[in-house]
C-alpha cells in the first residue's frame, strides 16, 4: 500500500514535472521569440545608424580626400616649379664654375710664367750681387734715389771728391759743413751668416767693423769742412738688422763700435730720419753761435753807449757853460743899452760910465 502511495505520488510528482517542464519550455519559446524580435529590431536600428554613420564618414571623407588631392596637385606644381627653379640654378652655377675654373686656370698659368720670370729676375739679381763692384754700385744708386726724393738738388752732391783723393758716395751739404755718406754692402759675410748659421756672425762682424775703420779713416776730414761723422749707408734692411743684432769677438755691439769710430749705420729706412735729426742738432748749434755772437754784439753796443754818455754829459757841461756866459753877456749888454740911453738923454758921463763899469 505504502509502496504504491510512493509510486503514485512519485507518478503524480513526474507529471508535475513533466508539466512544469513543458510550462517552462513554452515560456522559454515565448520569450526567446520576444527577444528575436527585439534583437532584430535593435540591429534594424543600429544598421540605420551606422549607414547614415558611414555615410556621413564617407562624405567627410570624400571631401577630405578632394582637399588632399587638390593640395596633392598644388604641391605637385610647386614641386615642379621648384624643381625646374633649382635646375636652372644648379645649370647657371655649373657655368659660374666652368668659368670660375677657366679663370683659375688662366691665372694659374700667369702665375706660372710670373714664377719663371721672378726666378729669371732673382737670377740675375744674383748675378749682378755677386761682385763687389756691382753690389756697391747698387748702393750708390739706391743711396742716390733715396736723397733724390728726399732732399733738394742742391743740398747734396754724390761722387765727391776729397783733396786726398777720396771719393765718398755723397755728402750733405748742412750750412757750411759736409755730412760724408758712404754706401756698404757686405753680402758675402751676410750669405755665409744665413746659410752656415752663428758660427760665421764673426766673419760678418769683422767685414762691418773693416768698412767703418775705412770710413771713418777715409771720409771723415775736418779739414775739409766735414762734420766729425760720417753715415754709413747699408742698402738692405736685412743686413742692417743683423748688423744691429750683431757683436764683434769683444762683445762690443757693432753699432756702438761703429759710433765710436764716429760712424753711423743706417738703412734706406732709417737715412733720412738720421739726417734730420743732425740738421736739427746742427741748427741747435747755430742758434747757439748766433746767440755768443749776440752777446758780443750787446757788450759792444754797451761801450759804445758808455762812450757817449761820457759825449754826452761833456756836452751838457759845456751847453751849460756857455748858457751861463750868454745869460752873464745878455745882462752886460742891457746894461750896455741902458748906459747908452742914459747918455743920449744927457746924463752925467760920470756916472752913466761908473754905473756901466761896476756892470
Amino acid at each position: 500500500m505504502i509502496g504504491w502511495i510512493a509510486a503514485a505520488v512519485i507518478a503524480v510528482l513526474g507529471a508535475f514535472g513533466i508539466f512544469v517542464a513543458l510550462r517552462g519550455r513554452d515560456l522559454a519559446s515565448a520569450q526567446s521569440e520576444a527577444l528575436r524580435k527585439e534583437m532584430q529590431s535593435l540591429l534594424a536600428a543600429q544598421s540605420q545608424a551606422t549607414a547614415a554613420q558611414i555615410g556621413q564618414l564617407a562624405q567627410s571623407l570624400g571631401a577630405q580626400l578632394g582637399q588632399v588631392t587638390q593640395q596633392v596637385q598644388s604641391g605637385m606644381a610647386s614641386v615642379g616649379t621648384i624643381a625646374s627653379g633649382a635646375q636652372k640654378a644648379v645649370s647657371e652655377q655649373l657655368q659660374a664654375s666652368t668659368q670660375m675654373l677657366g679663370t683659375i686656370r688662366q691665372q694659374l698659368g700667369e702665375v706660372q710664367q710670373a714664377g719663371h720670370e721672378l726666378s729669371a729676375a732673382a737670377k740675375q739679381i744674383e748675378d749682378v750681387l755677386g761682385g763687389a763692384k756691382t753690389r756697391g754700385t747698387l748702393g750708390e744708386v739706391a743711396l742716390d734715389r733715396i736723397l733724390a726724393d728726399t732732399l733738394p738738388r742742391a743740398s747734396y752732391e754724390t761722387q765727391f771728391r776729397f783733396s786726398t783723393g777720396e771719393v765718398v758716395d755723397a755728402v750733405v751739404r748742412l750750412s757750411d759743413r759736409l755730412l760724408p755718406i758712404d754706401s756698404k754692402f757686405p753680402l758675402d759675410g751676410y750669405r755665409r751668416l744665413l746659410e752656415q748659421g752663428e758660427d760665421c756672425r764673426k766673419d760678418f762682424a769683422n767685414a762691418v767693423r773693416g768698412h767703418a775703420d775705412s770710413i771713418a779713416k777715409k771720409y771723415i776730414l775736418p779739414g775739409e769742412e766735414t762734420l766729425d761723422i760720417a753715415l754709413m749707408f747699408v742698402p738692405s734692411e736685412g743686413v742692417y738688422y743683423e748688423l744691429l743684432r750683431s757683436a764683434d769677438a769683444k762683445g762690443t755691439p757693432l753699432d756702438e763700435y761703429c759710433r765710436t769710430r764716429c760712424v753711423v749705420p743706417v738703412s734706406p729706412s732709417t737715412l733720412f730720419a738720421h739726417l734730420k735729426i743732425i740738421f736739427l742738432g746742427l741748427q741747435g748749434i747755430q742758434i747757439e753761435e748766433n746767440a755768443k755772437r749776440l752777446l758780443a754784439s750787446l757788450s759792444g753796443l754797451k761801450k759804445q753807449m758808455d762812450t757817449f754818455g761820457d759825449v754826452y754829459e761833456k756836452l751838457g757841461t759845456h751847453l751849460r757853460n756857455a748858457q751861463q756866459s750868454y745869460s752873464d753877456a745878455d745882462r752886460k749888454l742891457d746894461r750896455a743899452r741902458n748906459s747908452l740911453e742914459e747918455l743920449t738923454q744927457g746924463g752925467p758921463a760920470e756916472k752913466v760910465l761908473e754905473s756901466a763899469g761896476s756892470g
